[in-house]
C-alpha cells in the first residue's frame, strides 16, 4: 500500500532538492568568496539617491522618484511602438494615424516636461 505513495514522495524530494540546493549552493559559495561583506562601494547611494540603512523617518529627495516615473512612462511608449509596427500594414492608414496621434501626445508631454525643468537634477 506505502509503495503507491513511493513516486509523489520521490516527487517532493527532488522539489525540496531543486529549490534549496541553489539557495545554499549561492550562501556557500558567497561565504568562501567572500562576497558576504560589500565595501563602501555597494553600500553608496546609488541607485536611490540617499544612504541605505538609515533612519526610515529621514526626509529624502522627490526627483528620483520622479524622473523613475517619467522613465517608466516614456519606455511604454516603446511597448506600443513594436506591436504597431508589426502590424503596421494590415491596419493601413487608420492605425498609422492613431500612432501619429499617440506619439504627438507623448512628444507634447515630454516638451511639457522638459520646459518645466524635471529632467534636470540639480
Amino acid at each position: 500500500m506505502l509503495e503507491n505513495y513511493f513516486p509523489i514522495l520521490m516527487f517532493i524530494v527532488v522539489g525540496l532538492v531543486v529549490g534549496v540546493a541553489p539557495l545554499l549552493l549561492g550562501g556557500g559559495l558567497s561565504r568562501l568568496l567572500g562576497t558576504h561583506h560589500p565595501d563602501s562601494e555597494k553600500l553608496s547611494p546609488y541607485e536611490c539617491g540617499f544612504e541605505a540603512f538609515e533612519d526610515a523617518r529621514m526626509k529624502f529627495d522627490v526627483r528620483y522618484y520622479l524622473i523613475a516615473i517619467l522613465f517608466i512612462l516614456f519606455d511604454l511608449e516603446i511597448a506600443f511602438l513594436f506591436p504597431w509596427a508589426v502590424v503596421l500594414q494590415e491596419i493601413g492608414l487608420f492605425g498609422f494615424l492613431s500612432m501619429v496621434l499617440f506619439l504627438s501626445i507623448l512628444v507634447v508631454g515630454f516638451i511639457y516636461e522638459w520646459m518645466k525643468g524635471a529632467l534636470e537634477w540639480e
